[in-house]
């Protein structure tokens, strides 16, 4: 059974920095994309980013400059480091395996104060 376990979210103020990581079990990450989606409370959830098998990193239009997202295959688990922070970055974050199905985190809550 696949499980991700995202962790590192938490109280920050704006311009500060968080690193987010996403353990998985069950499942090798190696050889598959991952990629981390975030929802804010009354809106949809929003694509953030991809780090493809080989490990090329993509970026949604709204963080692209301010965070980068990495993978260690030997521990299984993908980071996003978020820089610069602000508060319109508040919002849950989550993990997501793509496969077929496609498997998700119970996320992480990333709150940042004005």
């Amino acid at each position: 059974q696949v499980q991700l376990v995202e962790s590192g979210g938490g109280l920050v103020q704006a311009g500060g920095s968080l690193r987010l990581s996403c353990a998985a079990s069950g499942s090798s990450i190696r050889l598959k994309a991952m990629d981390w989606y975030r929802q804010a409370p009354g809106k949809q959830r929003e694509w953030v980013a991809t780090i493809a098998s080989g490990g090329a990193p993509f970026y949604g239009d709204s963080v692209k400059g301010r965070v980068t997202i990495s993978r260690d295959n030997a521990k299984n688990t993908v980071y996003l480091q978020m820089n610069s922070l602000k508060p319109d970055d508040t919002a849950v974050y989550y993990c997501r395996m793509s496969t077929r199905p496609l498997y998700w985190g119970q996320g992480t809550q990333v709150t940042v104060s004005s």
